[in-house]
């Protein structure tokens, strides 16, 4: 062990950069499998919720008001599925963040964003099973197209309200700066 506390086998994100992150390096023989498990995982979703919007888009008697906010989760979860979960498959391996402080920010940004919409939707598909079980006869009229175009419209616009205000004016990290800046961040990762 030497001075700072470190042992020989320590590694860091960037060795010639002051406050680099620590970098936990697997062997090959569990970094292999973890790769091709989280690769499968990523075609899965993709391929999955392209079944679902070919399916929803070309069918036109699939064209319902609880189909459409159905689309709309799928179109998010395949972006989180193309990308989102690469990088932080990369990230997860890798233990280290080689991208840039911006692409952080873009990534992290469009991270809640997309998480949030999936919230958004899915709480709006419970309002629409809500009525279609509960209050079958108001159903037709209470849940039209247009208001499931409407849902879709809110969990997108306020998403992206949420997304961007909250990581690009700092307010995930607002009044522990300092705390934030001499403790949590690191060069070569990427935090929330």
């Amino acid at each position: 062990m030497n001075v700072t506390g470190m042992t020989e086998n320590t590694h860091f994100c960037y060795d010639s950069v002051n406050k680099s992150c620590l970098k936990h390096v697997y062997v090959a023989t569990i970094r292999t499998p973890l790769y091709l498990i989280l690769v499968a995982v990523i075609v899965f979703t993709v391929c999955g919720n392209l079944v679902v919007i070919i399916s929803i888009a070309h069918f036109r008697q699939l064209h319902t008001p609880t189909n459409f906010l159905v689309l709309s989760l799928a179109v998010v979860d395949l972006l989180i599925g193309g990308f989102i979960m690469p990088p932080s498959m990369v990230r997860s391996l890798e233990t280290c963040w080689y991208y840039g402080d911006l692409f952080c920010k873009i990534y992290t940004t469009i991270d809640v964003m997309l998480c949030t919409t999936s919230i958004f939707h899915l709480s709006f598909i419970s309002i629409d099973r809500y009525y279609a079980v509960c209050e079958p006869l108001k159903y037709q009229t209470k849940i039209t197209i247009y208001v499931a175009l409407f849902m879709v419209v809110i969990s997108w616009s306020v998403s992206a309200v949420i997304g961007f205000g909250l990581i690009f004016l700092e307010l995930n990290i607002k009044g522990i700066e300092d705390v934030y800046y001499e403790n949590v961040y690191c060069v070569g990762g990427c935090t929330l």
